[in-house]
């Protein structure tokens, strides 16, 4: 089977013609949404995109709520029991009655007939590997690669000082975002929401960096004598920043948060490209973190996304992708969290710079259905409700629309009532019809989420992979 064609993506077999269903690269530069629920094999999908896209030197950001995604980092090239053995779950070879070895043993048989069924084999894993580096960061934690919040409240680049909108933009997020971490309310109308957006757009229009502790200090002391028209005092008193201060510095002083100052620059050039200038498969494992934490964790990284592509140049072909796991909860259909108006702005936006924006979910009536109305390319697996066909074929009919496409609603309702595990429907505006195929099998073990023990062996053997051999 020749599946191995540059901007080519290897996704499945057409259900009904067992040809290889080969995916234009290009196409996702309008985006993509895949929606299935729990047990239709929307992570192996999601899995095999990303492993395609590394295999063809396209760099990828993962943002993963469940813990699925670090097993792209689970590759074993040489499919021997003993590659699988130390990464199996032991929970599964106690429910197989089998002890861990001998249950190490048949996965990696089953590995390898899996792949050799789909007409994979060892060296297309080796391939994988050799093309992208797999890095698992944990924001907050030092159980993956720690990466460093502190980027997040420098300056951003000329490219959006340069737009007034975008620096309030990111601002409010940021603001947002602090003051959910901080256990308060983020609402834009708050004079504490006020305060910090307006210490953190004038520092940056002034070219300058800001740390969370040089913010606290400018919210005891502002370098400035008025918001709006009345005088910084009459509009919040000095006491009562004094509270907001001392809320921030609990945040600080939490022995918990230097995990948030420790690893990686949050820099998207240094997260899609590693030092020796190889591709990135980035993932984000967000799993371990508390809703408000995980909230403004991800709507700094999208900011920090919507910066690097101001910077960019234009092209039509697919220059990086950014992977949304489990969007729920980050992109609903009336709420407007810290995380919404970065990711509509790609939406909408990305595709001059060649940035190719998927998301993922099981539950698509909670999801805003106008901004997804942005992507060209849905794949729709099993759905749990009549409630969630209607809401996806919806969607569909609005990106038709968008497109000027035809759709052919009844159609596409029978097609999403017949179909199995790892089947789905294929939906595309620069396809003339839609296409029902069966998801390959995953180059990377899916034995699912990792525990935190398992991270810091992950991250060991990373180390160790890329650390120079000393000479003889």
């Amino acid at each position: 089977m020749n599946y191995e064609q540059l901007g080519l993506f290897y996704l499945g077999r057409c259900v009904d013609t067992q040809a290889p269903v080969l995916y234009d690269s290009a196409d996702l530069v309008t985006h993509g949404v895949i929606v299935g629920m729990t047990g239709s094999g929307k992570t192996g999908l999601g899995v095999g995109l990303i492993e395609e896209a590394a295999i063809d030197g396209v760099p990828v950001i993962a943002i993963d709520p469940k813990g699925d995604l670090p097993n792209l980092a689970l590759t074993f090239p040489g499919l021997s029991a003993a590659e699988f053995e130390p990464w199996v779950n032991p929970d599964d070879a106690r429910k197989a009655d089998q002890p861990v070895e001998r249950f190490a043993e048949a996965e990696a048989a089953r590995w390898k007939a899996g792949l050799a069924e789909w007409d994979q084999d060892e060296a297309r894993i080796e391939r994988f590997r050799t093309a992208a580096t797999v890095t698992v960061y944990t924001p907050g934690s030092t159980s993956g690669q720690p990466i460093s919040i502190l980027r997040s409240l420098g300056a951003p680049p000329a490219a959006v000082l340069d737009d007034p909108e975008l620096v309030a933009e990111r601002a409010d997020t940021a603001a947002t975002g602090l003051l959910g971490v901080a256990g308060l309310d983020g609402d834009a109308n708050r004079r504490e929401h006020v305060l910090l957006a307006t210490l953190l757009s004038q520092a940056w229009r002034a070219g300058r960096d800001l740390d969370l502790a040089t913010l606290i200090g400018e919210v005891q002391r502002p370098p400035l004598t008025r918001i709006g028209v009345l005088d910084v005092e009459a509009f919040f008193p000095s006491r009562d920043r004094f509270d907001l201060a001392t809320r921030l510095n609990t945040v600080l002083a939490a022995p918990g948060f230097a995990a948030w100052l420790e690893g990686d620059p949050l820099d998207i050039d240094q997260l899609f490209y590693d030092a020796t200038g190889r591709p990135r498969v980035s993932v984000m494992s967000v799993a371990h973190l508390d809703d408000r934490e995980r909230m403004f964790f991800v709507a700094l990284l999208l900011n920090e996304v919507v910066g690097w592509m101001r910077a960019q140049r234009g092209t039509s072909s697919l220059r990086a992708l950014l992977y949304f796991d489990e969007v729920f909860g980050f992109l609903p259909p009336v709420a407007n969290p810290p995380s919404k108006p970065p990711l509509l702005t790609l939406l909408k936006q990305a595709r001059a710079c060649g940035l190719g924006v998927v998301v993922a979910t099981q539950n698509p009536v909670d999801l805003d259905y106008k901004a997804l109305a942005n992507c060209g390319t849905w794949m729709l697996g099993r759905l749990q409700t009549e409630r969630d066909k209607a809401r996806v074929l919806d969607g569909l009919e609005g990106a038709a629309a968008a497109a000027g496409a035809g759709f052919g609603r009844a159609d596409l309702d029978r097609l999403l009532s017949s179909l199995d595990k790892r089947v789905f429907l294929l939906h595309s505006v620069h396809e003339r019809a839609p296409v029902v195929f069966r998801t390959r099998w995953t180059l990377s073990y899916l034995r699912g989420p990792l525990a935190r023990h398992e991270l810091r062996q992950l991250r060991g053997a990373a180390a160790a992979a890329t650390r120079p051999t000393p000479p003889a």
